[in-house]
């Protein structure tokens, strides 16, 4: 069975945590409420997200930093992992996650440099890739240097076929795709079982 770590179209035969919480997109209409409304209910979900920055929007960067603050905040207080929405942000939002202690933080579709996954990695932090990653050399070379025991592959909010984003990533890393099978199912294991 494929880990598909994060994906907006769930699909039977595909291993995929739940999430509950407020993207940064709409960072400008949230309330106190909605943030007592994720705390009351996050407890049926596996981790908080997608939630974090991203500044390549017109969205107001300070409340985005609130309520990326705000949420996890209610993740340390119910021992929840998050999985993280990040762009052209990377440095806002590692100092921001240095202050909380999770149980597991998930970039998820990583588009970041080699540099930034290894620093990602060297927190412990994992990363998961998707098509956008073999558009752009820069994220092929970050999948290159990311430790086995801190990736994942997902679909997000494209139609196509996890099956072929692990493809993809088998030719990019000579790994063939039971072993990345293995692998992600031993890293799903790992953070479902904390």
């Amino acid at each position: 069975m494929k880990v598909n770590i994060h994906t907006h179209h769930r699909k039977s035969g595909e291993r995929t945590i739940s999430t509950l919480g407020i993207h940064p997109y709409d960072a400008e209409g949230v309330t106190t409420d909605s943030i007592f409304a994720i705390e009351r209910t996050a407890l049926e979900y596996d981790a908080i997200g997608e939630i974090g920055l991203d500044y390549s929007t017109n969205i107001n960067k300070e409340a985005q930093i609130l309520l990326f603050k705000a949420q996890l905040e209610v993740a340390r207080h119910l021992n929840k992992g998050v999985v993280i929405h990040c762009v052209k942000a990377f440095e806002e939002v590692m100092n921001i996650l240095s202050r909380y202690n999770l149980p597991f933080v998930i970039f998820h579709g990583f588009i970041g440099s080699p540099e930034q996954a290894l620093r990602a990695a060297a927190r412990g932090y994992y990363l998961s890739f998707g098509h956008r990653t073999f558009r752009s050399p820069k994220s092929i070379e970050a999948l290159k240097v990311t430790p086995a025991n801190l990736l994942f592959f997902e679909t997000d909010d494209s139609t196509i076929n996890i099956e072929q984003i692990y493809g993809q990533a088998s030719e990019v890393l000579g790994i063939p795709v039971p072993m990345l099978e293995c692998v992600t199912n031993e890293n799903f294991e790992r953070i479902t079982n904390l």
